[in-house]
């Protein structure tokens, strides 16, 4: 029976000494079927190389989180050890409610074959061996969250988006931009249309060799997907774009088909399920009243 280590919160050490730090509880488990909830029907999506049938190829380099706080699972990430930031993670919304914690970032002491990690080890100039580590991110780049601080139902799952195994270097101005605007955007669409529940799957795709630190990867470009549905009426729809500066005022990303991103990134999203691959959720769908703000379209059309 596999039990639960301890993720420290990240801080400098004249910090730590003055806080009483709650412990995140996390799992690194064999497969993506040990975790379950967080994905359409459990069926993982299919990445050649990475992850077929359910089965990862290189486990050496691909380790399977099962995201855990307060003994309740969150959501799963698939973590690439080598570029040191996740392929993806999953998870299931269920609404948002709750308000933002005031939270630190944390990293995974299992990636790190340690039974537990003393406060010592949790200082910002700590570098690890299969994981980045705050200082990877200073200056630079924006610790982007691939599930979303936003999308948590409740403060605990807000809480646990804090990990670094969950963030990939993303420029500040297309994070706080076309990135967060879609988010919104989605936001919108699974309260308004599917009952306020839904799955997504949000991942990066890694540049060929472009590292903070000479560490870690900082992808050429994050995705996004979403399906929601019962019966005969399933929604779903992906979203692209590349890790770049871009004016955060007018750049926003175009919705497209999970067929159109399954070209694009040669990913099978949600494989096996009735999710729609060759339609998005259609535009007059996306004219919220403006009280809903939800970013969706700039002035009734999309730029690429």
């Amino acid at each position: 029976m596999m039990t639960p280590l301890k993720m420290w919160c990240l801080l400098p050490l004249a910090v730590l000494l003055l806080l009483s730090i709650s412990p995140m509880e996390t799992k690194v488990v064999q497969s993506m079927s040990q975790c379950k909830g967080f994905l359409l029907h459990e069926t993982p999506p299919d990445i050649p190389g990475v992850l077929e049938d359910g089965n990862i190829p290189k486990q050496d380099r691909y380790k399977v989180i099962c995201q855990t706080y307060e003994n309740v699972g969150r959501f799963v990430t698939l973590y690439d050890i080598q570029n040191k930031i996740p392929v993806f993670s999953a998870y299931k919304y269920k609404g948002e409610k709750g308000r933002k914690p005031e939270c630190f970032w944390k990293i995974e002491p299992q990636l790190e074959n340690k039974d537990n990690i003393n406060m010592e080890d949790c200082n910002i100039t700590t570098e690890y061996n299969n994981q980045a580590s705050y200082n990877d991110y200073s200056g630079t780049y924006d610790k982007g969250h691939l599930f979303p601080l936003s999308y948590g139902f409740n403060e605990d799952d807000k809480i646990s988006t804090y990990t670094l195994t969950n963030a990939v270097p993303q420029v500040d101005s297309f994070n706080q931009g076309s990135w967060r605007r879609m988010e919104s955007c989605v936001k919108c669409i699974l309260d308004k249309y599917c009952n306020g529940e839904g799955y997504l799957v949000t991942g990066a795709k890694p540049s060929p060799n472009k590292k903070k630190n000479d560490r870690v990867n900082v992808p050429y470009a994050l995705w996004s997907a979403f399906c929601c549905g019962k019966g005969s009426t399933w929604k779903a729809s992906a979203y692209w774009g590349e890790n770049v500066q871009e004016d955060p005022e007018s750049v926003y990303l175009e919705m497209k088909t999970l067929d159109q991103f399954s070209q694009k990134f040669n990913i099978d999203v949600f494989p096996g399920t009735k999710c729609p691959y060759s339609e998005t959720v259609p535009k007059s769908e996306l004219k919220f009243p403006p009280n809903k703000n939800c970013n969706c379209l700039p002035n009734e059309k999309t730029n690429g």
